[in-house]
């Protein structure tokens, strides 16, 4: 993403996990360490997507250490796609091998935001989460669980208005039951063109509100 970015092959579950770690120029206090989730790796998903790098950009800017990966099958990773299982258990090994304490924020878009909800699911009764982001989740093309009822009040739910890709009306099929407020941008779909800058300003404002930066 930067000149700075640090790129680093971890030792995964099947093979190599190819990873690129962006550090604050102001860390936190505490420290920290975002992982954000790429969209869908058989339709080009990658962790350079515009989308993800705004998301890791927003982190820095509150002072969080960003991690990206590629999912199995993508740039150096090794393995092939499995529909989101394996690789919620190389999130969660990512997590595990670059931040195993202190604060952590997790963040996916598309199929990255499903497999983040999935990673949370299972992180929640073992490790809070200062802070969950996911944007254009793909709630209409995955069987997306419910996010845990105690992480509400640190998340944030972005969707296009106009999403081409994941229907709005199926993100709040989702969010509905669970009460779970869903922030809309209007005339934005899927991949936000053109609305990066707001999609990263309310980024920020989500972060620094919930107490997170």
């Amino acid at each position: 993403m930067n000149v700075l970015t640090e790129s680093r092959l971890l030792d995964g579950l099947v093979g190599a996990i190819e990873v690129a770690i962006d550090r604050p120029e102001v860390p936190r206090a505490a420290g920290g360490v975002a992982v954000i989730a790429h969209p869908h790796p058989l339709f080009g998903g990658t962790m350079h997507n515009k989308v993800v790098q705004t998301l890791a950009r927003a982190h820095l800017h509150t002072g969080w250490t960003s991690v990206r990966f590629h999912f199995r099958g993508v740039g150096q990773s090794a393995g092939v796609h499995d529909g989101g299982h394996a690789e919620t258990q190389d999130l969660l090994h990512v997590i595990q091998a670059l931040a195993p304490s202190g604060p952590l924020a997790l963040a996916g878009f598309s199929f990255g935001g499903y497999v983040a909800v999935r990673a949370a699911a299972q992180l929640m009764p073992l490790r809070p989460l200062d802070s969950f982001i996911t944007v254009g989740t793909a709630v209409s093309r995955f069987e997306v669980p419910p996010l845990p009822q105690e992480l509400h009040g640190r998340s944030l739910i972005l969707h296009g208005e106009q999403d081409d890709t994941v229907a709005l009306t199926a993100v709040m099929d989702w969010a509905r039951p669970q009460g779970l407020p869903v922030t809309v941008i209007p005339e934005a779909e899927h991949f936000f063109h053109g609305r990066l800058p707001l999609l990263k300003s309310l980024a920020i404002r989500h972060l620094l509100a919930c107490g997170a930066a």
